[in-house]
C-alpha cells in the first residue's frame, strides 16, 4: 500500500451556496473513478474539513462523468456576505480536498505512475 496526495488522481473546484460549499472532483482518468469512489468518501471528506465544516457532507456520484459533487453544509460561517473568513465562496476548499492523503495499492499505484 501505498499513501498518496488526492491531486495526483482528480481535478477539483469549489464555490459556495449561501454558507455551504459545493466541491467538484472529477478524475484525471477513467480507471481512476473506482479508486475515488472508494476513498473519498462522505466521511472522510468531513473529518478533512473538520476544523470548518460544521455541518453534515453529502456525497453525489456521477459515474457517466467519473465525477462526484461533494456538499459540505455550514461551512462558510454564513456565507460571502456575512462571513468573516478570508474565503468567503469556499473557492480554496478545492485545493484543499485535493491536498486529502488517500492510500492505494502497489497495483493501483503503478497504473497511476504509468
Amino acid at each position: 500500500m501505498a499513501t498518496i496526495q488526492l491531486r495526483q488522481l482528480a481535478h477539483a473546484r469549489s464555490g459556495d451556496k449561501g454558507s455551504h460549499a459545493n466541491i467538484g472532483l472529477i478524475a484525471k482518468q477513467p480507471d481512476f473513478y473506482a479508486i475515488l469512489l472508494r476513498e473519498v468518501t462522505a466521511e472522510r471528506v468531513a473529518k478533512h474539513f473538520d476544523e470548518i465544516c460544521n455541518g453534515e457532507v453529502s456525497r453525489y456520484e456521477l459515474p457517466k462523468l467519473n465525477a462526484f459533487n461533494f456538499f459540505l453544509r455550514d461551512a462558510l460561517d454564513g456565507g460571502g456576505t456575512v462571513t468573516l473568513r478570508i474565503d468567503a465562496q469556499g473557492k480554496t476548499y478545492s485545493a484543499a480536498l485535493l491536498r486529502m492523503m488517500i492510500e492505494v495499492s502497489d497495483q493501483e499505484l503503478a497504473v497511476i505512475n504509468s
